[in-house]
């Protein structure tokens, strides 16, 4: 077998100049995750996502549609709106006070006569981007003309799992965000790789079976399953921490990676959304929402009591044992698989500044990372 060679120089991990030609070139021209529709239900509530290059929000207009706009103010620039909250009836732009209504039409230019004379507002609304709804979730494109959603993500439906999340509800005790000291990419490749999954995780994610792994692309796409092991798999519904989300006949671990940057992690009793923001060359911000079956609280009492008997036995424990603790605080006894992703980018992004750094050969399970580096030059421009 010849081993596989990783194919992007060190500069695509720590570079501004590569950073920005990403965030022109692959951030600004693909879909970008905005939100669920319930954050966005109400005449006057909006949101704000950048994507890439642009800041774009979603309003929801006073005829119940949801739009998009490019959040800039067409007199000099100014972003109009901040984060995510509702407004009235208009939109102003907090440095001049020229106002929009909900549909994007500028309606009021402060002493337009006094200042400009005239203003032809029938010209000056704001730019328009693209809005599209996907398993319930809103996505934006800068491009009011780009594809729709079902054309970009149709081709991954039968493979990303039987999770319905938009029949799911949003459990805020799984929401998250944090900041990880390394390159979005770093990031990404350490989600895609399946070699890692029973060395990094040996005690964290032993409840699947990583060898049994299926993974494939679609498109610019990663899919993945993996089965339960027989430990887990045996009497099931007393091992659930929540209640059953999808069919028994369906069980394992869904963990897609949609292009670029948009985690799906589904399981017999959760799902979830991470979204790997790119906010510099070498830090990221990973957004993660989950989603439960929705019934009382009283069931996830019971479940949780029904399972725990089960998962004091099985023992999740991190990597290494207390005793070899580096601090109070190491992620590597935590027992806490996330924690020891984020470990792991960071020592990755810290090596790439040694001048004795290079890669060795690629693992067979590391093969999605070397796809996924084919599928960035592809947008770049590159050759592989």
């Amino acid at each position: 077998m010849k081993p596989m060679l990783h194919l992007l120089p060190v500069e695509a991990y720590t570079s501004q100049a590569w950073y920005d030609r990403e965030m022109r070139d692959i951030f600004s021209k693909t879909w970008r995750y905005a939100g669920f529709m319930e954050d966005v239900s109400e005449p006057g509530q909006y949101i704000t996502v950048q994507a890439g290059l642009n800041n774009i929000f979603v309003v929801m207009g006073r005829d119940l549609r949801l739009r998009a706009f490019h959040n800039i103010c067409r007199h000099r620039g100014t972003q109009l709106i901040r984060a995510v909250g509702k407004t009235q009836k208009a939109l102003t732009c907090p440095y001049h006070d020229w106002t929009y209504d909900l549909e994007g039409n500028l309606v009021s230019v402060p002493e337009e006569e006094e200042e400009f004379g005239q203003v032809d507002k029938s010209c000056l609304g704001l730019k328009p981007a693209k809005v599209d709804i996907w398993k319930s979730m809103i996505f934006v494109h800068p491009d009011p003309d780009a594809p729709s959603i079902a054309e970009w993500f149709g081709p991954t439906e039968p493979h990303i799992g039987p999770h319905v999340p938009e029949e799911l509800v949003e459990y805020e005790e799984l929401n998250t965000s944090y900041e990880i000291k390394a390159n979005w990419k770093v990031v990404v490749e350490n989600y895609i790789d399946v070699y890692h999954l029973s060395h990094l995780h040996s005690n964290t994610l032993q409840m699947y079976d990583h060898k049994a792994a299926k993974y494939h692309w679609e498109g610019p796409h990663y899919m993945f399953w993996e089965p339960p092991v027989e430990a887990f798999l045996k009497d099931q519904e007393s091992k659930l921490i929540a209640p059953r989300v999808i069919p028994k006949d369906m069980n394992g671990a869904w963990v897609p990676m949609l292009f670029p940057g948009i985690g799906l992690a589904g399981s017999e009793d959760g799902w979830n959304i991470f979204i790997i923001e790119p906010l510099g060359p070498e830090l990221t911000r990973v957004t993660n929402r989950g989603r439960v079956f929705n019934s009382s609280g009283w069931e996830f009492a019971k479940q949780s009591m029904k399972s725990s008997n089960f998962w004091t036995k099985f023992g999740l424990s991190g990597k290494y044992e207390a005793h070899d603790a580096v601090g109070e605080d190491d992620p590597m006894v935590a027992g806490d698989f996330t924690r020891e992703d984020i470990y792991a980018c960071e020592q990755q992004q810290k090596s790439l500044k040694s001048p004795y750094f290079e890669t060795g050969p690629a693992a067979v399970g590391e093969s999605p990372v070397i796809d996924h580096q084919k599928v960035v030059l592809k947008w770049l421009g590159e050759k592989a």
